[in-house]
């Protein structure tokens, strides 16, 4: 349940301390308070409107703030701010009404037939919205935003009325218990504020940065307050004299322009300080101005005049008009040495661009006639919004979602071009896979080199701006899990995990069969019981059994470790002697006399080639050659081990039914890494040449780890080296005791 907060905005002004608490609430929770909003709308939308707010003040009857204001009020500011951004008619309804499904026991059936089904959806999409608590468990969390983000996605209106009861609610914090500002102001900082952003709500992302810095710093944001406040004193013949003259130069070039103040936020000054270690006084940009001109090309006739006027600052011009932000904000900004030596920060754009950089995706329902003003709306709104929805359909897990989700919740951007100059704005520190998969799906998964200017780079290459990136794809590529520990957008991170995903499933799945069909042998059946429609009634009885949804879903458990098939395989053998299928005795006979002795199952031919279905253990390294055993884990595939690992000893002891025989293939397809420990004379280029003896041998290494002790006579060297097999690693070892200054060379001895 949200706790209620008392009212305090702009159309709606608390009056607790007033004469006449009980008139003055009275006016708050009238419908009067939103009338001289809605003159944008017909009678007939005003009408409906009306009815919401009858609607809403019955459900809320006799509830109350906390300080005492009828509970009507909050809805009534939240539609207040709708009508800022022009909302229709059905999201006016929906503000009115975010709370009636939550706080009084109104049921969407009730609202489809009272106000039709987009209001409806729209106050269901925001119900879900409410119980959001940022010190719950977190997976409770990340699904709370991902049902908003989904609702945002499906109907922006949904964000932007969540967008507005948060701002008011931060507005009235002054009314919460303290114990609740942190919490409250971190998630509005975190989560709301940069969704603001990314959506290009400019004026809401600057109010709840203020209001969350206000609330969670309140002696620094004070401390600021006083400084900005002395500052702005100082300065005023400044500004003054900044503003005169540039009426006298657009009036002599005979150009109609508007000139207004801009002055940074306290947030954003406190950031810069923090995060460049400054002091106030060295914040020179904390005031600027905007030019707003009738035409595109105005902006670049008012950047040469200004150039003109006063001298401009290296490094401080960027053209955001050529090449707009990722949340679709124009205009052109440079810095220029004003009266006195003060640097002072100017703005050249267009109405409609300004309307975009103010109002974001919001200016669709501003000016709905300005057809670039629209455009410019649905291009910045729609493709972020896809992205989501995008991710969701490969991402049923929320906290996997959220996690892909945060990712682009930032301002910072650079430009790329593809080959054919195609422009893309990418996240910093976005990489060549990232680009590729901006492009498509399939370029990223079939990603294999990349040029970046025409020189050869590697994958995880980061772009700059200005970079002409081009992807050589191979049909035969595939997405690397390694590539998750480099790539900076959501939609990359989810098409990789995905990918790995429904790889590791298929198999898993394949292992899962080889297993039940070795388990069957021992049995005595002779083959696995195929998936044709005959034979799907064993299949349905085996299922109810095991309590799969299907055959697919069977074998990879089984190959994932969460079934047992020596369990499975018995259960398909009572099935299968109902249809009168019975055990050969011999071949029963033989797989049994032939099995490995300490496993319940036949054995498995390893080869490398396994990927996701199969894991080599940490602890012991196995290489072709080593005596192995198979632990399948519940949930976690095929781990192989070393048979002499203290591990799996002590897993055989207490879990030796999950255990499997293993064995090596004649010819392994890769090579295995293992752990070898040298010891060595310390010296100059000592490092060099236990390197180069290992070359020598053809002999990867993986990693070195030299300790942390200080420099001693003798050294410790441990290396993870990738040989082909035991024949190998004896040859890598020989080689390194011939090598000087090496007193010991061998594999690392098992651990525990």
């Amino acid at each position: 349940m949200r706790v209620p907060i008392p009212v305090t905005s702009k159309p709606v002004k608390s009056q607790a301390v007033a004469p006449g608490p009980a008139a003055a609430n009275a006016a708050a929770a009238s419908f009067a308070a939103l009338t001289d909003r809605l003159e944008y709308m017909s009678a007939t939308d005003i009408e409906l409107v009306r009815k919401a707010y009858r609607f809403a003040d019955e459900a809320h009857l006799g509830q109350m703030r906390k300080n005492g204001e009828p509970y009507i009020t909050h809805p009534i500011a939240v539609a207040a701010l709708c009508t800022e951004w022009k909302l229709d008619a059905q999201a006016l309804c929906a503000a009115l009404m975010h709370d009636c499904m939550e706080d009084c026991g109104v049921t969407k059936i009730e609202l489809i037939e009272k106000f039709g089904s987009p209001v409806a959806e729209l106050v269901d999409g925001l119900t879900k919205l409410e119980k959001l608590e940022f010190n719950t468990r977190e997976e409770n969390q990340a699904e709370s935003f991902r049902k908003m983000l989904l609702a945002m996605a499906r109907d922006v209106r949904v964000i932007l009325i969540k967008l507005a009861d948060r701002t008011h609610n931060m507005r009235t914090m002054g009314d919460m218990p303290r114990s609740k500002w942190g919490r409250i102001s971190s998630e509005t900082i975190e989560i709301y504020a940069p969704i603001a952003h990314r959506l290009g709500l400019n004026q809401i992302y600057r109010e709840l940065q203020d209001l969350s810095f206000r609330h969670l710093l309140p002696w620094r944001y004070a401390v600021l307050t006083k400084a900005v406040s002395r500052a702005r004193n100082r300065r005023r013949d400044l500004i003054q004299k900044v503003q005169s003259e540039l009426e006298t130069v657009f009036a002599q070039a005979g150009m109609q322009v508007r000139i207004s103040g801009r002055e940074k936020t306290l947030h954003s000054i406190y950031r810069k300080m923090a995060d460049k270690h400054l002091s106030f006084a060295q914040v020179t940009d904390i005031y600027g101005f905007r030019v707003i001109v009738p035409e595109v090309i105005d902006c670049y006739t008012a950047l040469g005049l200004l150039h003109q006027l006063y001298k401009p600052v290296p490094g401080k011009f960027k053209d955001h008009i050529a090449i707009g932000k990722v949340n679709g904000y124009q205009s052109l900004h440079t810095t220029l040495v004003g009266p006195s030596g003060v640097n002072v920060e100017f703005q050249m754009r267009t109405e409609a661009m300004h309307l975009v950089a103010e109002s974001g995706v919001a200016a669709h329902w501003l000016y709905k006639t300005h057809k670039s003003v629209n455009a410019q709306s649905e291009r910045l709104g729609t493709q972020w919004l896809q992205s989501l929805l995008d991710i969701q359909s490969e991402t049923r897990d929320a906290a996997e979602f959220w996690d892909h989700v945060k990712v682009d919740l930032f301002p910072d951007a650079v430009y790329v071009f593809t080959p054919k100059s195609q422009i893309m704005a990418l996240p910093r520190g976005a990489t060549v896979v990232d680009f590729a998969y901006a492009i498509h799906s399939r370029v990223g998964d079939h990603a294999m080199a990349a040029k970046i200017n025409g020189d050869q780079v590697p994958l995880r290459t980061e772009l700059k701006n200005g970079d002409v990136v081009e992807v050589i794809t191979a049909s035969v590529s595939a997405p690397n899990p390694a590539w998750l520990g480099f790539v900076r957008t959501g939609r990359a991170r989810s098409k990789i995990r995905h990918h790995l995903k429904t790889m590791a499933q298929t198999e898993s799945t394949q292992l899962g069969e080889k297993l039940l069909s070795q388990a069957l042998r021992a049995e005595g059946i002779d083959t696995l019981p195929g998936n044709e429609a005959a034979l799907q009634p064993l299949w349905d009885k085996l299922l109810r059994f095991t309590g799969n949804r299907n055959r697919s879903d069977l074998l990879m458990d089984i190959g994932l470790g969460k079934r047992i098939a020596s369990i499975v395989a018995k259960r398909l053998v009572v099935l299968l002697g109902e249809r009168g299928q019975k055990p050969d005795a011999l071949l029963m006979t033989r797989e049994r006399f032939t099995a490995h002795e300490s496993v319940s199952q036949g054995a498995i031919t390893l080869d490398g080639s396994e990927n996701a279905s199969v894991s080599y253990a940490h602890c012991c390294h196995p290489i072709p050659g080593d005596e192995i055993v198979g632990y399948l884990g519940r949930g976690e595939g095929l781990a192989v081990h070393r048979s002499q690992c203290a591990n799996a000893r002590k897993l055989q002891q207490k879990d030796s039914e999950r255990f499997i025989g293993v064995e090596w293939s004649d010819e392994p397809v890769r090579s295995f890494e293992t752990a070898i420990e040298v010891s060595v004379v310390n010296g100059k280029g000592v490092l060099a040449r236990v390197a180069g003896a290992m070359a020598a041998a053809e002999a990867d290494i993986v990693h070195v780890d030299m300790g942390q002790e200080t420099a001693q006579d003798t050294a410790e060297l441990r290396f993870m080296v990738s040989v082909r097999d035991q024949q190998h690693l004896e040859a890598v070892l020989r080689q390194l005791k011939r090598t000087p200054a090496v007193i010991k060379a061998e594999r690392q001895t098992l651990r525990s």
